[in-house]
């Protein structure tokens, strides 16, 4: 039984943010707050899942958001071609984690009905909710159904061996979280089940909620997923940079070692 390489790869990043941007009722609500984006590579042997897509440059300038890397170049330092990518988890169908679907254009997708269902329904018809949603992107994935490349996933299911997703919901309704088994134990990529460590560790709500009961119960059951705390991986903290070693390019970070020493939590 071998276990998976996980990398993090930092692929833009956003500054120009507040504690408000990120926490519900801070009261340092005017204090700065950066963000990171990353996407995640599950390796072992010659398998490979990568997990996410992020958004390309057209998207970043849509949006007044800038990519630092386009995400098919960020992985070339990990040998990864985008042709050559074959099986992607997407946690959720919000534009940072989707939006790049159409640069890796042969791989099946593992995806929540539930987040299928709630980007194409009637909910995106309110304007608050679907501001995270780009039509192309839905669409984008929407053609992977009609040509046969979607695995839909409805709560928890084995990817690969030593590869399952959670769902939990909260910040959009089909939210999947990623468990991997390691070296060092079982790490979550919780993905925006917990956007900060504040989030899960502080039980602090991130502004983007659809339900705030699920966000709360998904911290919870992030902390079962992974085998210590200091293995939950949440899915833009600029500390992750911090906690985790840079390898072979200076925006990769490996997490299946563990971190660079123990934190507090």
């Amino acid at each position: 039984m071998s276990n998976w390489e996980i990398y993090a790869v930092k692929y833009a990043e956003r500054n120009a943010r507040t504690r408000a941007d990120s926490f519900i009722d801070d009261p340092h609500h005017n204090v700065p707050h950066h963000m990171d984006y990353f996407i995640w590579v599950l390796k072992k042997g010659t398998e490979t899942i990568l997990v996410d897509t992020g958004y390309d440059m057209d998207e970043g300038q849509r949006r007044g958001r800038p990519i630092s890397i386009d995400p098919r170049e960020a992985l070339k330092p990990l040998g990864l071609s985008a042709v050559d990518v074959d099986r992607i988890i997407v946690t959720h169908l919000h534009y940072d984690h989707a939006g790049g679907l159409a640069l890796f254009p042969n791989a099946k997708l593992y995806l929540q009905e539930r987040e299928m269902a709630f980007a194409t329904g009637p909910c995106m018809c309110d304007p608050t909710l679907v501001a995270p949603f780009t039509a192309d992107h839905i669409c984008e994935a929407v053609k992977r159904v009609y040509s046969g490349r979607v695995e839909f996933v409805d709560g928890d299911a084995q990817v690969a061996d030593g590869v399952t997703v959670h769902c939990i919901g909260g910040h959009s309704k089909g939210l999947q979280s990623v468990r991997v088994r390691t070296d060092v134990g079982y790490v979550c990529l919780a993905s925006d089940a917990a956007h900060y460590y504040e989030n899960v560790f502080a039980q602090k709500l991130f502004p983007i909620v659809v339900d705030k009961d699920e966000m709360l119960a998904g911290f919870e059951q992030l902390k079962t997923l992974a085998s210590k705390p200091q293995l939950i991986v949440p899915g833009h903290d600029p500390l992750v940079r911090e906690h985790f070693p840079s390898v072979v390019a200076p925006h990769i970070f490996r997490l299946d070692q563990g971190p660079i020493k123990d934190f507090e939590i």
